[in-house]
């Protein structure tokens, strides 16, 4: 074991024991892997039926004669104080325990049990090899947020040593930070790059606009794996040409973990061995293959918590080469976050608010939805959803967080409303620029 993965097995995540569970699903035939599935999702719904009190309530009473009877749990249901929906024998002492980024407008807290957190970091570490990337000892170019003070910054920066990351900060990027990253890939031996698309975009435009290759800088890079919003073709082409590596898509859901990894053969492969994805239409019955409809998925070894035929948010399709073992995305649509331009000349991602909105987030889970909109250069409006309407000190602290995480000049306004306004394809979009 390296040394990231010792520190998992310390904190309780039995890693070793998920590694070799990953291999024994991977070995399952092809042939047999449509029955692997079917078998954990009866086991899964049947576990939190039996174990959940909040799952049972949800569901009634009604018996399930076949999958498609199973309801579909939205983001809304999941709204809950999280010690109402731990199945018996969980408690937040013995979960992994976190919270959504809040970028579809629907923040809650979930849980995860040890062992189905340490599949998921099994699943990343096998998917990081097949670009021979071994977590802790390759050294990674990080382009994430990260708190600014407190635990939650502490915690992050132990996670980076730990995990063999340098990270550069995206709150700035003004061309001037991008120079002093560019001066950070010249001295040091990075073998990949992972990040925020819209960050590493902005980059690559820079070194494009510079007519550099980041190759020809850092001659051990290996991959780009960008994740957490979407990449668009055009924006992957610009990329690989302007960092001079593979560009890999990953997408993933910190309630879920790892949804999908780009082969080495360009195919956006769906995570089967833990997870089950299925695209459904308005009245939640599957797509075809080949149809876009909304992405739905069930977490097959997640104990503490149901996640069970879960509306994440987003719409997409399966190719219709598409498996039982070998499910591929063809097509994921949503996720994309504008830039806010600021009037001092910064360029902040858009999932910098979640960062301020998380601050908004408790556990009593007062607000049900949020947007930002950038009405000017130096204002910003946060419309909301909520039971009651936002505190002074809850203003104060936004506002804060605001001038933390984006500029100290800018101002806020709160509007709380009924309803948000949605997209045409039923989408919330957490950041909208009027600019």
């Amino acid at each position: 074991m390296n040394l990231f993965e010792r520190t998992l097995q310390f904190a309780g995540f039995p890693i070793q024991r998920a590694k070799q569970r990953l291999r024994e699903i991977q070995a399952i035939a092809p042939a047999d892997y449509e029955a692997y599935v079917e078998n954990l999702r009866k086991n899964i719904v049947d576990y939190h039926l039996r174990e959940n009190t909040y799952y049972q309530h949800l569901v009634g009473d009604t018996p399930f004669t076949s999958w498609k009877d199973v309801p579909v749990l939205t983001k809304g249901d999941l709204q809950r104080p999280l010690g109402e929906r731990l199945s018996h024998g969980y408690t937040k002492k013995n979960c992994y325990i976190n919270k959504t980024s809040g970028s579809s407008g629907h923040p809650f807290i979930f849980a995860k049990d040890k062992f189905c957190h340490a599949l998921s970091w099994a699943e990343f570490i096998d998917r990081y090899t097949w670009y021979d990337i071994t977590i802790s000892k390759s050294l990674q170019a990080r382009f994430y947020g990260i708190p600014m003070e407190g635990w939650g910054y502490r915690r992050e920066r132990l996670k980076d040593r730990l995990s063999g990351r340098y990270r550069f900060p995206i709150f700035d990027l003004s061309e001037s930070k991008m120079e002093q990253f560019l001066s950070v890939f010249r001295s040091k031996k990075f073998d990949h790059i992972n990040g925020y698309t819209s960050s590493i975009v902005l980059f690559g435009k820079y070194l494009q606009k510079q007519n550099i290759c980041l190759k020809d800088v850092c001659a051990t890079l290996r991959v780009c794996i960008v994740t957490s919003e979407m990449l668009f073709p055009e924006d992957q082409e610009m990329l690989e040409h302007a960092l001079g590596v593979p560009v890999v898509n990953e997408y993933g859901a910190s309630e879920l973990g790892l949804i999908a990894f780009t082969d080495t053969n360009g195919k956006f492969v769906v995570n089967s061995e833990a997870l089950y994805v299925e695209i459904l239409d308005g009245d939640d019955l599957p797509v075809p293959l080949g149809e876009t409809g909304r992405i739905v998925i069930t977490s097959l070894y997640n104990r503490a918590h149901p996640i069970i035929r879960y509306d994440i948010g987003d719409t997409g399709c399966l190719s219709v080469k598409s498996t039982s073992k070998k499910p591929i995305l063809e097509r994921l649509v949503g996720r994309t976050n504008d830039v806010a331009q600021l009037a001092n000349g910064k360029s902040v991602p858009g999932l910098t608010f979640y960062y301020v909105t998380k601050s908004a987030i408790e556990e009593d889970v007062k607000v049900k939805e949020f947007i930002v909109e950038q009405h000017t250069r130096e204002h910003f409006k946060i419309i909301y959803v909520a039971d009651v309407p936002f505190s002074e000190l809850r203003k104060q602290k936004i506002e804060k967080a605001l001038h933390r995480y984006v500029d100290a000049d800018v101002s806020v306004e709160f509007d709380r409303v009924a309803l948000l306004k949605r997209e045409n394809s039923g989408k919330l979009k957490q950041f909208v620029s009027k600019l």
